[in-house]
């Protein structure tokens, strides 16, 4: 666990310089397209089911209800003029970068669960899973991402918990970048 701690400071910390021209960017993208704040703290689900806020860059228009997008009856309409391309590109998920220097998150574990799905986090406590710091990527996320059912999205993060490595993390990594530059997985 020491070991997962130092590789996300570190990890983490370069890419946060290495970022700050398209962070920057993708803030005054945000800031000029749409009314509101240029974050969006979302709160989640964290390491043994405490809550956290999360950001990310808000790419649903203000006033969406804190739900998950799939359980939106047209989540389309509420997205903002680039919430889209900030959704297929993952941009809207480099502030997390804050959560993972900060302890809240790793580079790898479960997703975070939003505070009111309470199926997954049921299923997820049931598991074990909860042990875990969630993560801005994981083996749920590279196995189908927003189309997974919470029954397989659980099994995956089952597995998960159960072959939990560096080697492994540094898979799921390599895996996440191919999935993220070919935009597979991602609904809207």
């Amino acid at each position: 666990m020491i070991l997962k701690r130092l590789f996300d400071l570190l990890l983490a910390s370069v890419a946060a310089v290495i970022l700050l021209i398209p962070f920057l960017i993708v803030s005054l993208m945000v800031r000029l397209t749409s009314k509101g704040p240029i974050l969006y703290w979302s709160q989640r689900v964290g390491k043994n089911n405490l809550l956290f806020s999360m950001p990310k860059f808000r790419s649903m228009r203000v006033g969406t209800p804190a739900v998950a997008t799939h359980l939106l009856s047209n989540p389309e309409t509420l997205l903002t003029p680039i919430g889209s391309f900030l959704r297929r590109s993952s941009l809207d998920e480099l502030p997390q970068l804050w959560s993972i220097l900060k302890g809240d998150m790793s580079f790898v574990g479960p997703r975070p669960a939003l505070f009111n799905q309470e199926d997954l986090i049921a299923q997820r406590t049931a598991a074990n899973v909860h042990t875990l710091t969630p993560g801005l990527t994981g083996w749920a996320q590279i196995n189908g991402r927003d189309e997974l059912p919470i029954p397989q999205k659980v099994a995956l993060d089952t597995e998960y918990l159960q072959r939990c490595s560096f080697g492994f993390d540094l898979k799921i990594l390599i895996l996440t970048f191919i999935k993220v530059v070919k935009k597979e997985g991602v609904t809207h």
